[in-house]
């Protein structure tokens, strides 16, 4: 069986060729033949034109190339100039703005320049008057001169302390028979650099002063001593009456004098602020409200009484500043005041 298929399957193929195979009659193998021939010429007439049109197609290909690639280059060069436009548009709002800023920048160095012109025409005008004022400093009317005439003022201010001292000598109770004058009349001993004692240990005019009946006031306080402290404190009140005016400082308290029925002012509480008070230094009308304050305990309130220690403390305490000193304490009045005497009269307060 397997032979007799291989012979069939090989006979295929020929009988297509034989098939394919046309047979020509001999009286049409001329025909054919010049057909043919014909069909020769033209193929040959076609392949020698394709060969001659081959470059020229070739070059419109390299042509259409190159065409193709400029187009691509100018689409790149048109994207380039948008981006440039672009920038130079951005540039110039740029350069706008800052031509704007330059000008108010100008406009603001004109203004610096100009008052920089008028600083130095009054610097100038003020280094003139202060040549003139060193001048004026340096003849016999200048700094010397006023050296001196504050010397003459210290002393005579020591001479005026050095009498209130004397009419109101402050004393150390140095013991039961003892004591030493803290304060005397001019050429008189003094202790120089001797550290404050406490007010229970110091007296005016042979009189203590004490502020228990002030703290405490009972129907057993000694009626005598309650007397004593508030003559005392008169005796105080008028030394700084006195010492106020001669060292140049008005108090901010201002006093009543009275003896030992002395009364103390204060106008702090009922000052109202107004829009005419400009200056810091303000001066009291004559219409401004005050309050006295007793510094004394007959008849008063203990409270009111202590109060006005207060305020007379801070009298002296005022005078001490002005020295250049700081107060011994709220309740060393004797203490405070003694310093105070003690400083005026002291060598160095002409040369301070």
């Amino acid at each position: 069986m397997e032979r007799e298929t291989e012979p069939s399957l090989s006979e295929k193929p020929r009988r297509g060729d034989r098939e394919d195979v046309k047979i020509i009659e001999w009286e049409e193998f001329d025909h054919e033949l010049t057909r043919l021939w014909s069909l020769s010429s033209a193929l040959k007439l076609a392949t020698e034109k394709k060969l001659s049109l081959q470059p020229k197609l070739d070059s419109l290909i390299q042509v259409s190339a190159e065409s193709l690639r400029r187009t691509n280059e100018l689409e790149e060069m048109r994207q380039r100039l948008e981006a440039r436009k672009l920038l130079v548009d951005k540039t110039s709002i740029a350069c706008k703005v800052t031509e704007q800023d330059v000008k108010e920048k100008e406009e603001n160095l004109s203004a610096e320049v100009r008052s920089l012109l008028v600083g130095g025409t009054t610097l100038s005008v003020a280094k003139s008057k202060l040549q003139e004022s060193n001048c004026q400093l340096e003849g016999e009317s200048g700094y010397a001169h006023l050296k001196i005439v504050t010397n003459k003022l210290r002393k005579r201010q020591q001479f005026m302390v050095s009498l209130v001292s004397f009419i109101y000598p402050l004393k150390i109770e140095a013991g039961p028979s003892q004591d030493q004058e803290l304060e005397s009349f001019p050429g008189g001993s003094r202790l120089v650099g001797t550290k404050p004692m406490s007010q229970g240990s110091v007296r005016i005019l042979g009189l203590p002063f004490s502020m228990a009946p002030f703290t405490k006031m009972s129907f057993f306080t000694d009626k005598k001593e309650v007397q004593k402290s508030a003559t005392a404190l008169g005796y105080v009140a008028h030394a700084v009456f006195l010492l106020a005016p001669y060292l140049g400082v008005p108090i901010r308290y201002p006093l009543r004098l009275g003896g030992s029925k002395t009364y103390i002012r204060d106008y702090a509480p009922y000052i109202e602020p107004s829009s005419s008070d400009i200056s810091p230094i303000s001066t009291l009308s004559q219409n401004t409200k005050f309050v006295e304050f007793p510094l004394f305990l007959d008849g008063q309130d203990t409270t009111r009484a202590a109060y006005a220690v207060f305020l007379l403390n801070k009298n002296i305490e005022q005078l001490l500043n002005f020295v250049g000193e700081n107060s011994l304490g709220p309740r060393q009045v004797l203490a405070n005041l003694k310093e105070l005497i003690r400083i005026i009269q002291s060598p160095n307060y002409i040369d301070s």
